[in-house]
C-alpha cells in the first residue's frame, strides 16, 4: 500500500505548500512568533482553498499579511461577520482575499480561507503571535510549534465540531526556525525535541543569544524548545509604554505591566504533605488512546501508559483518603459508584480493573463524566483532586472549560495531554479553570514523573485568601487586568497583568503585594517595581493582557445573563483596539487592484495517528469559480502498518516492585520481590533480627535508591509511603538491617537515606 498524504487535488495531486519559515522572538517569559507560509498554485485552473490548523491556546494572534508577487495586503481586525460578508464579496467580485478566524468551539484552532489565486500564482501568508513561554518541573520554559492537528471527535447527533484534519504519513514541506533570545538573566542553554545548531551568544553577559532549527527539518511533529536561564526563579517586573495614537484611560492608551511571581512557601510547611482528599482518576479510553505515544519503535500504546501511571498513582496514595477511577469514551464508566476509602482491598480490586483498561470506548465525550462527577456530593475534609487523562480530541472544549470553571470551589483539577496534537485549550484550560496544573506528554516524554509532580502538587497543603495589593505614589492608580489567582504552587510561577492609569509628579517606584494563608501561616511575598517604561518594547504586555480580558469576557458571555450583548461589544472593542484575535472577531485582508476572478489553496498539517490500512477524508466547501461550484479538494491519507506477530513486552523491574508493595505501604518477603532484585527467594530469606516484612520493604527502599535513583520523582511517594509504615513498626537494629540489606544487594546506600 503506497504512502499518500495531505491536501490533494481532484487528481490525486498535493496542493503544495512549499514551505514554512518561523522565526521566533523571546524577551524574558514571552515569545513573539513569526510564521511565513509560502505555497503555489500548480493546478490549471484558479482554487480557493481552507486551511484548518492548530495555534497554541493562549496564543494572541497579532498580525496576519499576504504577499501576492510585490502586492502586500494587511489584514484588520473587524467584526467576524462582517469580516466574512467582505470576504465573500471580494471573492464573487474577483478579487483576492484572506480571511483567519478562530473556530467556535475551541481557541487552539483557526480556520484560514484564501480566495482567488490565479494558475501557477505564489503566495505568502504571515501570522504573528504573542504567547507566554510555561514553566516546566525543571524549571525550563517551554514553547511548542504544533505540527499537528487531531481530529475533534464530533457526536453524530452533533451537526457542530472543529473541522476535521487527517493523518499524513510523510510531509511534503520543510520547516526552517530561527530563535533570537533576550533576557534580564543569564542565558544557561536552549534544548529541543529537534536537532538544532549550536546555540550563539552574542553578548558578554549571555543574555542575548540565538540559534536556528538545523536545516532539511521534515515537519511532521511538534517543536519543542526548552530555555533554561541561571535564575529562573527570580521575580521580575517589566512596564510597556502605551500606544501612541490610542486614547489615553484606554487599556492601549496607559503603560501595561507584567508581573511574574515565584511564591516562597515556608520549608516546614512543604515537607509534610497531605494525607487527606478525594483523588479521582479520569481516563479518556476512546480509539485514539491506541496510538503510540511517540513514533519511536519502542513506544507504548497511549493507553499502556495511562496504566502503568495509574498503578504508580494508587500505589501513591495515602491511606484513608477516598478514590475513584473513570473511564470515558462515547459513554462512560467508574470502578465505584462513588469514591471509597483507600485500603488495600479497595485498591487491590481497583489495580484489578485497571490490568483490563483497553481504549475500547469510541468517541471522546468528556462533558457527561464531568457533570456526573460535579453531582457527586464532596467528602467534608477530603478535598476533591480532579486527575484527567486524554489525548484531547474532543469538540465542545468551551462547554467543558465553563463547566470546570463553574465548580471550581470545590475541587482542583490537574490535566494531562498524551501525545502530540493535544488540544491546548482543552488541557491549559481545564487546568486554568480549576486551580491545577497542566501538563503535556510528547514524544519520548515518560507519563509517569509528570503526573508524579501534580500528584506532589495536589497533596501540598493548600493555599487559601489569596490577596494582591498595589502600592503605588499618589495621584497613579492600578487597575489589575489579569483574572484573580485562585491557586498557588510551590515552584510555580503566577503571571499578573495591570493598567497603569494617572501621573505622578515625585516618585516612579511601586510595589506589588501577594499575600496568602498556608496551613493557617500568613505569608507575604512583594516585589518593587518602576511606573516608567526602560526603552520602547513594542505592544506585547498590552496585546498579552488585553488577550486575557477577552478571554475573560468571552467565559462571562457564556455564562449567559441580561448584559451578553454589551459584553460581546466590549469583547469586538477590545479585539479591535488592540489588533488581536477573539470569538467574534476575524483578521480580513483584501486585495483591490486584484483583477483575477477565483481562489488559492493552503496547506494541511500532520496527524501522527499511525493506523493500520485506514483512510480518512476531510468535508471542505465547494470550491467555486466565477459562481460555479468546482470539484471539492480533500483530506486523504493511507497508512502502511508492518507487523512482525506479537511480541510479549518485558516487564518493567520498578512498575513490577511497585505492583507488589502493600497499600499500607510493606512489602511481603516472597519469590516475586526476589526475581526484582535478580535473587531467588532462599537467597533473600536469610535475616533473621527483625520482621520479615520489614526486612523485605528496607531491601526494596535500598533497590530504589541505588538502582533507580534517576527515577525518582515517579516512586517518591511509594518510598515515604514505605518509610512512614517502617518507623511506625518502631523496632530495634535498623541499622544493621540496612548493612545487611546493602551486602546482599551489594550497595551503600545510607540509613539516613532511606528515611527510616
Amino acid at each position: 500500500m503506497v504512502n499518500c498524504c495531505g491536501l490533494v487535488s481532484e487528481k490525486n495531486e498535493p496542493v503544495p505548500l512549499k514551505s514554512i519559515s518561523v522565526e521566533l522572538q523571546v524577551r524574558d517569559h514571552v515569545a513573539s512568533v513569526r510564521s511565513c507560509l509560502q505555497y503555489v498554485n500548480e493546478e490549471e485552473r484558479p482554487l480557493e482553498a481552507v486551511f484548518v490548523f492548530p495555534l497554541p491556546a493562549d496564543a494572541a494572534v497579532c498580525h496576519f499579511s499576504a504577499r501576492i508577487g510585490e502586492q502586500e495586503i494587511v489584514a484588520e481586525v473587524q467584526d467576524r461577520q462582517s469580516a466574512r460578508d467582505q470576504y465573500d464579496d471580494a471573492v464573487s467580485s474577483g478579487q483576492q482575499a484572506f480571511l483567519l478566524e478562530e473556530s467556535e468551539e475551541s481557541s487552539d484552532v483557526f480556520k484560514l480561507s484564501v480566495g482567488c489565486l490565479s494558475p501557477g500564482q505564489n503566495a505568502s501568508i504571515t501570522i504573528v503571535y504573542i504567547i507566554e513561554l510555561s514553566v516546566q518541573a525543571d524549571h525550563a520554559l517551554r514553547f511548542c510549534l504544533p505540527a499537528v492537528l487531531n481530529p475533534r471527535y464530533t457526536p453524530a447527533a452533533s451537526a457542530a465540531g472543529v473541522p476535521e484534519v487527517s493523518s499524513a504519513s510523510v510531509i511534503p514541506y520543510t520547516l526552517s526556525l530561527s530563535v533570537e533570545v533576550r533576557s534580564s538573566d543569564r542565558i544557561s542553554r536552549l534544548e529541543s525535541s529537534c536537532p538544532l545548531d549550536p546555540l550563539e551568544f552574542l553578548d558578554a553577559q549571555h543574555t542575548h543569544a540565538s540559534v536556528n532549527l538545523s536545516p532539511g527539518h521534515r515537519f511532521d511533529k511538534d517543536v519543542e524548545l526548552f530555555l533554561y536561564y541561571e535564575n529562573s526563579h527570580q521575580p521580575s517586573a517589566e512596564v510597556e509604554a502605551a500606544a501612541p495614537a490610542a486614547p489615553s484611560g484606554s487599556l492601549m492608551g496607559d503603560p501595561a505591566l507584567m508581573i511574574s511571581l515565584y511564591p516562597e512557601f515556608p520549608a516546614d510547611v512543604m515537607s509534610s504533605l497531605a494525607s487527606q482528599g478525594e483523588f479521582i482518576f479520569v481516563v479518556d479510553r476512546s480509539g485514539s488512546m491506541d496510538c503510540r505515544m511517540h513514533h519511536g519503535n519502542d513506544a507504548q500504546m497511549r493507553i499502556e501508559s495511562a496504566r502503568d501511571t495509574l498503578l504508580l498513582l494508587l500505589k501513591s496514595l495515602p491511606m484513608g483518603c477516598y478514590f475513584n477511577i473513570y473511564g470515558f469514551g462515547s459513554h462512560f464508566e467508574s470502578f465505584f459508584p462513588s469514591s471509597v476509602v483507600y485500603s488495600e482491598d479497595t485498591m487491590e480490586e481497583a489495580l484489578k480493573r485497571v490490568k483490563s483498561m483497553s481504549a475500547d470506548m469510541g468517541g471522546t465525550e468528556i462533558l457527561q463524566p464531568l457533570k456526573h462527577i460535579y453531582s457527586q456530593p464532596c467528602y467534608p475534609d477530603h478535598p476533591r483532586q480532579l486527575f484527567i487523562f486524554t489525548d484531547g480530541e474532543v469538540w465542545n472544549t468551551k462547554e467543558v472549560l465553563d463547566l470546570v470553571k463553574s465548580h471550581v470551589y470545590s475541587h482542583r483539577c490537574f490535566s494531562f495531554g498524551i501525545g502530540e496534537g493535544a488540544s491546548t485549550a482543552l488541557i491549559t484550560g481545564m487546568a486554568r479553570e480549576g486551580s491545577g496544573h497542566a501538563q503535556f506528554i510528547t514524544g519520548t516524554d515518560r507519563m509517569q514523573p509528570k503526573v508524579m509532580q501534580s500528584l506532589r502538587f495536589a497533596l501540598q497543603p493548600a493555599v487559601d485568601n489569596i490577596s494582591v495589593d498595589w502600592t503605588v505614589p499618589e495621584g497613579v492608580t492600578v487597575d489589575m487586568l489579569s483574572p484573580p489567582i485562585n491557586a498557588l504552587f510551590q515552584g510555580q510561577r503566577a503571571l499578573i497583568y495591570a493598567q497603569i492609569k494617572g501621573q505622578s509628579s515625585g516618585k516612579t517606584e511601586g510595589a506589588v503585594t501577594v499575600k496568602y494563608r498556608l496551613k493557617d501561616q500568613p505569608v507575604t511575598n512583594q516585589l518593587q517595581f518602576t511606573l516608567k517604561p526602560t526603552e520602547d518594547t513594542g505592544l506585547t504586555i498590552h496585546q498579552l493582557a488585553a488577550r486575557s480580558v477577552i478571554r475573560s469576557l468571552e467565559q462571562e458571555e457564556r455564562a449567559g445573563g441580561a448584559d451578553t450583548e454589551n459584553i460581546r461589544k466590549r469583547i469586538v472593542e477590545l479585539s479591535v483596539q488592540a489588533g488581536v484575535s477573539s470569538a467574534h472577531t476575524a483578521f480580513i485582508g483584501v486585495n483591490k487592484d486584484s483583477k483575477q476572478t477565483v481562489k488559492g489553496p493552503l496547506l494541511q498539517r500532520s496527524v501522527p495517528v499511525a493506523r493500520m490500512f485506514q483512510m480518512s477524508a476531510m468535508r471542505c466547501a465547494p470550491m467555486r469559480m466565477c459562481g460555479k461550484k468546482y470539484p471539492t479538494i480533500f483530506f486523504v491519507f493511507m497508512v502502511q502498518s508492518i507487523s512482525s506477530g506479537p511480541v510479549e513486552p518485558q516487564k518493567d523491574p520498578l512498575l513490577q516492585l511497585v505492583s507488589l508493595q502493600k497499600a499500607a505501604g510493606f512489602w511481603e518477603l516472597n519469590a516475586s520481590l526476589a526475581a526484582v532484585f535478580g535473587k531467588t527467594e532462599d537467597q533473600v530469606t536469610n535475616q533473621k533480627a527483625v520482621d520479615v516484612s520489614v526486612w523485605a520493604t528496607i531491601l526494596a527502599l535500598i533497590w530504589l535508591y541505588a538502582f533507580k535513583s534517576d527515577q525518582q520523582d515517579e516512586w517518591q511517594f511509594v518510598a515515604m509511603k514505605a518509610a512512614s509504615w517502617i518507623r511506625s513498626q518502631k523496632l530495634d537494629g535498623l541499622s544493621q538491617c540496612v548493612c545487611d540489606g546493602n551486602a546482599l544487594l551489594g550497595c551503600q546506600v545510607t540509613e539516613d537515606a532511606l528515611g527510616i
